[in-house]
């Protein structure tokens, strides 16, 4: 049976970006994230994370590093009483050819391997992200809900799909919007 999620980038969306964070002491919770996630659930939707890790490929953190952080962060939102569905991460760069590796965002390859994993209706769920390789990894992966939080810097977007991207400016405004679009 399918079942629609809420796809979380992590920097940005889960705690500050600050960037290459990979040590709990600098992690920093984004203000509204547990309620926002608990919405989540009680809406019956998976709760995934879907993070580029580039640091890893730079050399600023090892990939054990990073996976420490990340059961650190699994258990701080269990101990907060929600259960993330999964975790799941690119750690690397561009290849030699230039181009994007297919897990990497803007590519749609870790929201493919979730939607695999977990049985996940595409249309029916959402993405937020506070940058435009998550809408536009969204967009290619057919996830019908997508939400940018934050301020970023608008960029001129020609084709269709981006008029559908909400803009929030933080996760408490993006609560109103997730009921909307999961309540339907």
């Amino acid at each position: 049976m399918t079942r629609r999620a809420l796809f979380l980038d992590r920097d940005g969306i889960i705690n500050v970006d600050k960037g290459y964070v990979h040590d709990a002491k600098d992690f920093e919770w984004m203000p509204g994230i547990f309620e926002l996630a608990r919405t989540a659930i009680d809406l019956d939707a998976a709760l995934i994370v879907v993070t580029n890790q580039s640091g890893i490929a730079r050399g600023y953190y090892t990939e054990e590093q990073y996976q420490t952080l990340t059961a650190w962060m699994c258990a701080r939102f269990a101990d907060e009483g929600v259960a993330l569905t999964d975790v799941f991460h690119c750690p690397h760069l561009k290849g030699p050819d230039g181009l994007d590796h297919p897990m990497r965002k803007p590519n749609p390859g870790m929201l493919y391997a979730a939607r695999d994993a977990h049985d996940i209706d595409m249309p029916a769920s959402a993405m937020l992200g506070d940058k435009w390789t998550d809408m536009e990894a969204a967009i290619a992966a057919g996830v019908g809900h997508m939400a940018i939080i934050g301020d970023m810097i608008e960029e001129k977007r020609s084709d269709a799909n981006y008029t559908t991207v909400a803009r929030h400016p933080d996760l408490n405004a993006a609560l109103t919007w997730l009921n909307g679009v999961f309540d339907a």
